[in-house]
């Protein structure tokens, strides 16, 4: 009871980490927090893109219930006036700080990142961060652009720094100024790569020589794929890079070459993210509060890098919203922790190839919107009531149950557990299931397929993930009423996880799974 969180959420990275058993990046921070957690291989966002998961798992409420699908609304004004995770961490006696991207800025969190609803302080933004999408990036004729894959010379960058750089530091002097002044503290810091533009300290393209980038295993648009599941990754093709490769609209390939440079800076920016979290970790023990911190490390969304022809968030498949999610809670998933003694040692990327595994690994579906009240299980403060069916007048409640019973069942023990019921009467023993819902304009790929407003919303596809499938409807909505007709199905996908782990053979059709 009574322990500090550093919450850590990164923007649009899917798990290539080595703790969840890629091969080829080079993650060694982020696998010692791992082989000191309990890591879910599982774990799924209510929405692929940023604004909308964000205030989805800062409110513990799905998007349908917070009815942000796009960038444009304020959820306290359009929808109701729910209290959030820091809020109630604050309102619990936490000073409660943000650093870098925690919520989406802009509209979508009043233009204050919920300040001072959420936090004790005013948010930090790193200075650096309005550069981000400037011509920053070298061509080869030694111009610049504004580029997708741009690695930097970081002396070189305005500032001489990068946003995340900015962030880290940042978090840092607070976890010093919270161990002086003996403060409880809840800390989020959000990190901004590998969200596009890849741009990232050139040297980490070093531990990825191209040679050894391979294309996605199904870089082709699956046969059977309906066009209104289709994201045509508009975002990317505005970039400098890809505009001058003239890629036909929506589905024209980007060349292979190409495809590998994204992967490799992509894969790039993620080893430059790991060595943020290790000298963030780092620092945790040094100020001597890694033993009465839980830690729990995330993102808002994946990102398709190829697969299925694809680029960018935006879909419903597992590339755009499967996320890492782990906990590392002192005492609990490990034993506890001595004071003084260090847990989080810094590790250089470019010379630790460690290979450490998990400490605890569940293989249960997750979802994001059970953030809320798992934390605040973990945290010893009181659990959020469930949400009613309808809940806007409802200010605190939660749409996602605490995921803590999963932390110590191994896969065996639950079994045992067939006929244990929580305190919301619901069987431990149902089926765990990871919603999440993609809005669409149209039936085919148009310019605003990946991100429409509200208004020109017309489709919106639900989509269901269990451990052996992920089935989709694409259903009418209307955007006046918030309303899904169910009776009017537009496309429907449905894909087998045992035969099919990519998502490549829709079965939708066949009779034979009626």
């Amino acid at each position: 009871d009574g322990m500090n969180v550093l919450f850590i959420v990164v923007d649009d990275l899917r798990p290539v980490l080595g703790c969840y058993g890629d091969k080829l990046v080079k993650s060694p921070n982020i696998d010692q927090l791992a082989s000191q957690s309990i890591v879910f291989n599982n774990a799924y966002a209510q929405q692929a893109v940023c604004a909308p998961s964000r205030v989805s798992f800062l409110t513990g409420r799905r998007p349908d219930t917070t009815r942000l699908y796009d960038f444009y609304s304020y959820w306290r004004v359009h929808a109701g006036n729910y209290s959030t995770m820091p809020q109630y961490f604050k309102e619990n006696g936490y000073v409660t700080l943000s650093v870098g991207k925690v919520f989406h800025p802009g509209v979508s969190s009043n233009y204050s990142d919920d300040y001072p609803y959420s936090w004790s302080i005013p948010p930090f933004h790193p200075s650096t961060e309005k550069y981000e999408n400037d011509k920053t990036c070298k061509g080869k004729d030694g111009k610049l652009y504004a580029n997708l894959v741009c690695p930097v010379d970081v002396t070189e960058m305005p500032g001489g720094t990068l946003p995340d750089i900015q962030s880290t530091e940042e978090a840092i002097r607070l976890l010093n100024v919270m161990k002086t002044n003996k403060q409880k503290f809840f800390l989020a810091v959000g990190y901004h790569k590998p969200h596009i533009p890849l741009r990232y300290p050139q040297e980490f393209l070093k531990l990825y020589p191209l040679e050894n980038i391979t294309l996605a295993p199904d870089p082709w648009v699956p046969e059977k794929l309906p066009s209104v599941a289709y994201n045509p990754w508009t975002d990317i093709r505005q970039r400098d890079d890809v505009e001058a490769l003239n890629v036909s609209f929506p589905y024209g390939p980007l060349p292979d070459d190409f495809q590998r440079q994204i992967r490799q800076s992509y894969y790039a920016a993620v080893s430059y993210l790991d060595m943020q979290v290790g000298l963030l970790l780092n620092a945790l023990d040094d100020v001597g509060l890694s033993n009465s911190t839980i830690v729990v490390f995330t993102a808002d969304h994946g990102w398709s890098l190829g697969e299925h022809g694809e680029w960018a968030k935006y879909s419903n498949f597992d590339v755009a919203t499967r996320v890492p999610l782990m906990f590392y809670v002192p005492g609990m998933t490990t034993s506890s922790v001595s004071q003084g003694e260090r847990v989080f040692p810094y590790l250089n990327p470019f010379s630790h190839v460690l290979g450490l595994v998990p400490q605890g690994r569940s293989e249960k579906v997750v979802e994001l919107v059970s953030l809320f009240s798992t934390l605040a299980e973990l945290a010893g403060l009181q659990v959020p009531p469930v949400c009613p069916e309808t809940s806007f007048h409802v200010a605190l409640c939660t749409e996602g149950a605490s995921i803590v019973r999963y932390f110590n069942a191994s896969e065996e023990k639950v079994e045992e557990e067939k006929d244990g019921y929580d305190d919301t009467y619901r069987c431990f023993n149902e089926e765990p299931v990871a919603f999440s819902q993609y809005p669409r304009p149209a039936d085919t790929p148009q310019w605003n397929s990946d991100k429409p407003k509200l208004k020109d919303i017309r489709i919106m596809g639900y989509s269901m993930r269990t451990i052996d499938y992920r089935y989709t409807v694409w259903v009418q909505f209307n955007p006046n009423n918030f309303s899904a007709n169910f009776e009017d199905v537009h496309a429907g996908e449905l894909y087998m996880v045992e035969t099919d782990p990519n998502q490549d053979y829709n079965i939708y059709n066949n009779t034979s799974h009626g």
